[in-house]
């Protein structure tokens, strides 16, 4: 249907069809560094057709590159593609536990309306730059990927000045088969490990006083009374957990490699301990009970340790 239906709102093709190098940055935690050219060039140039399928997060950056000057920087976590410092597309899986595989860009007036409307399996209005008019696309359910590239093309066309407009040529194609991102894939707490701790982590927590689970940015928290005193997260596809230390403990813990200082929080007092590959729960135990403690109402104390 997207295919079909959605047509393109704006078309300033230029005539020029060679595009000049991409620069790329460092990609966040939804995929890997981000190479200038795509493998399907590379093997072009070799006389090999390439035939192994590629996922979404591969397809987003052969189509997000393939415009002139198009770099990839990560933000908050996400890759970011830009063009001369102006941000046309961002890339983002599972935000804050929303459930999609998307892109979000830039779109000329009145597109994010007219697509979100005409066509909402595929197109939403994105959280944050959803009231500036920038259109969410779903990439994880079917839409042509020729659609896709059409969209980001005119994303990409309301930030660019007019000389690289010009030198887009023809719109990317994106050849083979794409497989969709896993259920694991979209939502790493839905991987075995991740259910196993998450699990055992619960017990522990909710054996204590006035306590509750609760989700927090997409991810299980564990509350005393109203405030958090066990956080669960996947850092670089790693899954850790987070309990408040104070700032005078966190120093000696990270002396162990397993143990680091997160952001946002660690100001606080926070500590994060990796668990992707082993959980020793004794000091797992001893870490959530320090934290309840610190947060914990003198009730709920006198209920711990009546």
């Amino acid at each position: 249907m997207a295919g079909s239906r959605s047509g393109s709102i704006s078309t300033t093709a230029g005539a020029r069809k060679s595009r000049t190098r991409k620069r790329s940055a460092t990609a966040g935690s939804a995929g890997s560094t981000a190479k200038t050219g795509s493998s399907e060039s590379s093997n072009k140039s070799s006389g090999k057709q390439s035939t192994a399928p590629r996922n979404v997060s591969s397809a987003v950056r052969e189509v997000c590159l393939s415009f002139p000057e198009a770099e990839e920087v990560s933000s908050h976590g996400s890759p970011d593609f830009r063009v001369r410092g102006k941000n046309f597309a961002t890339y983002v899986i599972n935000h804050h536990g929303d459930g999609h595989v998307a892109l979000w860009l830039r779109s000329p007036p009145g597109a994010q309306q007219l697509y979100s409307e005409m066509e909402p399996e595929y197109y939403f209005v994105p959280p944050y730059v959803g009231p500036k008019g920038w259109l969410g696309v779903e990439l994880n359910t079917g839409i042509s990927w020729r659609t896709v590239a059409q969209r980001v093309r005119e994303a990409y066309e309301e930030v660019a000045p007019p000389a690289l407009r010009a030198a887009i040529g023809d719109t990317v194609e994106i050849k083979g088969r794409i497989k969709r991102l896993t259920r694991e894939e979209v939502d790493p707490f839905q991987r075995k490990r991740a259910r196993e701790v998450v699990a055992e982590l619960e017990k522990l927590c909710l054996s204590l006083p006035e306590t509750s689970l609760a989700t927090q940015f997409g991810s299980p928290v564990w509350k005393a009374g109203k405030k958090t005193f066990a956080s669960t997260h996947h850092r670089r596809g790693r899954l850790m957990l987070s309990f408040r230390v104070g700032p005078e403990r966190q120093a000696m813990l990270t002396l162990d490699p397993r143990f680091s200082i997160p952001p946002y929080s660690g100001h606080n007092g926070w500590i994060e301990l990796d668990v992707e590959d082993a959980a020793d729960w004794q000091e797992i135990d001893a870490l959530m009970l320090e934290s309840y403690r610190h947060f914990a109402l003198k009730r709920m104390l006198k209920a711990l340790d009546g």
